[in-house]
């Protein structure tokens, strides 16, 4: 089964921060739009690993 959930990601300064506003706690950063992505990605899997 696979889960989308909705990805915000803004620019601050050099770095780009991503959120997830339906995983609270959810959150990645990274010097580019991928990079911010994929770690927020990364702690979406933690988070509902952790909740299971």
């Amino acid at each position: 089964m696979k889960n989308e959930f909705t990805a915000i990601i803004e620019q601050d300064g050099e770095w780009y921060i991503a959120y997830c506003p339906e995983i609270r706690g959810a959150n990645g950063q990274g010097k580019t739009r991928e990079e911010a992505r994929e770690n927020l990605a990364e702690a979406i899997v933690l988070i509902l690993t952790d909740r299971r």
